[in-house]
């Protein structure tokens, strides 16, 4: 039977990339372990500071052979002990931003894999559970720098990975620091050039 629409699917059973691929409905979704992560369309906030982190991770990695993806882009990670068979793969996410330097990975749907760098800019709609969730999923498939930005508050917090357990790279960031990447150490980003300075009026509408 087709699935076209998201209320077809049991929020109560798991799912794999396999199921992913056949549903036609126009929601987005993550896969986190094979439970439903319905995506919400981000905020006017959260695009601009995604831009902002795009375009100066973009000059950067352009240079190095490496590649800057945006969402929607999904990535999906395959357990370490499993083939990468789309049966197999329960989890399937779409990273506000990703950087891939492995460029084998890249595929006609996407990544197969884990990002050297990962990116995720909160929002309202993200659950507690679901950023504990991709923390641990991230630290699990071997992303080496993980970082999650809040537009509110205009805060960042960098991980990097060691001994396979992500570890604060430093206290947490804002406004006019500098946001150092680890993994790659000439990659600085004004955080001034990120936010925004204050927040615009909008219509209800």
């Amino acid at each position: 039977m087709a699935i076209t629409s998201l209320q077809q699917l049991d929020f109560n059973l798991q799912y794999t990339y396999a199921d992913y691929i056949r549903w036609q409905f126009k929601e987005r979704v993550e896969l986190l372990k094979g439970w439903i992560f319905p995506m919400s369309a981000p905020s006017p906030k959260h695009q601009e500071v995604s831009s902002n982190l795009h375009g100066f991770i973009w000059l950067y990695v352009r240079q190095k052979g490496c590649s800057v993806y945006a969402a929607p882009f999904d990535v999906r990670l395959p357990l370490p002990s499993h083939k990468a068979t789309d049966d197999k793969i329960d989890t399937v996410v779409q990273p506000d931003l990703c950087v891939v330097c492995d460029l084998s990975k890249i595929k006609k749907r996407g990544c197969v894999g884990a990002p050297e760098l990962v990116v995720e800019i909160l929002s309202p709609s993200n659950s507690k559970r679901e950023m504990r969730d991709k923390y641990e999923l991230y630290e699990e498939a071997g992303v080496l720098e993980y970082w999650i930005v809040d537009p509110v508050y205009h805060t960042v917090w960098v991980y990097v990975a060691k001994d396979g357990r992500f570890v604060n790279a430093s206290r947490p960031l804002i406004d006019e620091d500098i946001l150092q990447s680890v993994i790659f150490p000439d990659l600085s980003i004004n955080l001034a050039e990120v936010f925004p300075p204050k927040e615009p009026e909008f219509d209800e509408d």
